[in-house]
């Protein structure tokens, strides 16, 4: 079983704790004139972005593809009244380095299809698309 810890520091002004003792600061920057924290919305689209591109780096490099870099870009639309909820996800790859195409779309199939705990749970509810880009 999976479990995290929020703890108030002040105002709207958070820190989360996973399962081994790592944080990160949350709040809101409409409540927080220093602008500390993520929002707790975008926790989902990082948390996405970071599951799946842990997969594809995992697998390009038991591939032995030669990756110089890999970034994921999530996007989401949201409802614009309450409670705001995301209509959809987008996930752009994009994936630096002399690597194959074919090993790179089998990459990112795995993640969405079989392996990012995260991607398929928000896809029993909305639908996540994605694409990729390769720059030698």
């Amino acid at each position: 079983m999976a479990q995290v810890a929020i703890k108030w520091v002040e105002s709207h002004l958070m820190v989360g704790i996973d399962s081994q003792g790592n944080s990160i600061v949350i709040g809101s920057t409409n409540q927080n004139p220093n602008g500390s924290g993520v929002k707790p919305n975008e926790l989902l689209l990082i948390a996405t972005a970071s599951c799946t591109m842990y997969d594809v780096i995992e697998i390009l490099t038991r591939q032995r593809e030669p990756f110089r870099d890999v970034q994921v870009t999530c996007t989401g639309d949201q409802l614009k009244t309450p409670p705001y909820s995301f209509t959809n996800l987008h996930l752009h790859y994009k994936v630096f380095g002399d690597v194959s195409e074919d090993k790179v779309i089998k990459a990112i199939e795995l993640s969405q299809q079989k392996y990012c705990s995260v991607s398929t749970t928000i896809r029993q509810s909305i639908p996540v698309t994605y694409d990729y880009e390769i720059v030698p």
